[in-house]
């Protein structure tokens, strides 16, 4: 397909709110061995899962490779909304690989990114990535919509969250990280994103979740419940390191406006109170790639409840047998009250590397 050479702020498009209707959810089926166990048969339970819950009020495209297809297609076959597309990709990172969406009126565009598995030659996670950094244009071919080509700059999709009245939340660790765009300034970048999602406001958070292999993506930190009101990862244990990081993106959320020049409800979301470790057994039917980031016993696993997705449906909610489970679906519930809330066992996907928020991309609804 012909990619549009010019921008969506340019041409009327913005980047809506993740809580606006939705037309869609894209997820890609997981099989990669260096991010799967067993070439994804556990975490392809909870995709499922995650899947038929999305597909009770918006359609599902689910993508599946060549060698794939055939099997994930007869699986779904007499699921009602879900569409099984033959669409190649290294991964199973919706989020990031997918296209970002922008509308203006009725229109829905997408925007495709350069990827370099979150950091090419200088901090990559895996060196082969050419399917997924194709996937964008291919999915918006698939979908017939119109897609802006905005190589050569590198985003990931789980890198900004939109209020979808003109602001954006990301880090400066991850889109300052020497891995994305070196040669641009932070001024140049931050063009860059007003030109592409219509903004007018980015609010620049320091930091993200501790040990988070992607430079620490916002959505792994905080993202917007409504305009004007955040979600912020959170811990109370002075011993933690994630404590500094949140008490430092805390003042600078209170010290910011948004685009329409409020003021921003902060709601402390907390992190699992005990670190999620990684355990002999997550280790196993794991095989690494060269050159591939490696899974060690012991290592800790930046889980963050504010991972969450929000469909149609309700709000998909990482859960990890921690004792703060079960507050981190309250707190949510009180955000986004009249919503059902999903608990879902996300260790699976948080062995990966992410949750449920990077292994979905919303498509705006049409209207």
């Amino acid at each position: 397909m012909k990619l549009l050479q010019s921008q969506p702020s340019k041409d009327g498009f913005h980047m809506p709110g993740e809580y606006e209707p939705h037309q869609g959810t894209i997820l890609i089926w997981p099989v990669r061995e260096g991010s799967w166990r067993e070439g994804g048969k556990w975490a392809q339970e909870v995709f499922s899962e995650i899947a038929c819950i999305i597909a009770r009020e918006e359609k599902v495209y689910l993508l599946a490779g060549f060698e794939q297809f055939e099997e994930v297609k007869s699986r779904f076959a007499t699921a009602g909304n879900i569409r099984v597309l033959e669409v190649e990709t290294n991964d199973a990172w919706a989020r990031d690989i997918g296209p970002t969406f922008v509308k203006r009126g009725g229109v829905v565009r997408g925007i495709s990114w350069c990827f370099n598995a979150w950091g090419g030659e200088v901090d990559g996670l895996y060196q082969d990535y050419i399917e997924d950094d194709m996937a964008a244009e291919r999915i918006c071919e698939e979908l017939g919509l119109e897609c802006y080509d905005a190589y050569p700059f590198v985003l990931e999709g789980g890198s900004i969250h939109s209020d979808g009245e003109g602001t954006v939340l990301v880090t400066e660790s991850c889109l300052l990280s020497p891995g994305r765009n070196p040669s641009m300034s932070k001024g140049d970048i931050e063009e860059t994103l007003k030109a592409y999602l219509g903004a007018e406001k980015v609010i620049w958070l320091p930091r993200g979740i501790y040990l988070d292999e992607t430079n620490e993506h916002v959505d792994n930190m905080c993202a917007f419940t409504k305009p004007g009101e955040v979600v912020l990862a959170w811990s109370e244990d002075e011993s933690d390191p994630q404590y500094a990081l949140s008490q430092e993106t805390f003042e600078v959320l209170q010290r910011e406006r948004d685009a329409k020049g409020r003021a921003l409800v902060i709601h402390k979301l907390p992190i699992p109170k005990h670190p999620v470790l990684i355990k002999e057994e997550h280790l196993q039917g794991l095989t690494f790639a060269p050159g591939e980031a490696n899974r060690e016993v012991g290592e800790r696993l930046a889980a963050s409840y504010v991972n969450f997705y929000i469909c149609n449906a309700g709000i998909l909610v990482p859960q990890f047998g921690d004792e703060n489970d079960a507050k981190a679906l309250s707190v949510l519930q009180q955000c986004f009250a009249g919503r059902k809330v999903f608990p879902i066992d996300a260790m699976e996907i948080l062995i990966g590397g992410g949750n449920i928020h990077c292994i979905t991309q919303q498509i705006p609804a049409e209207r």
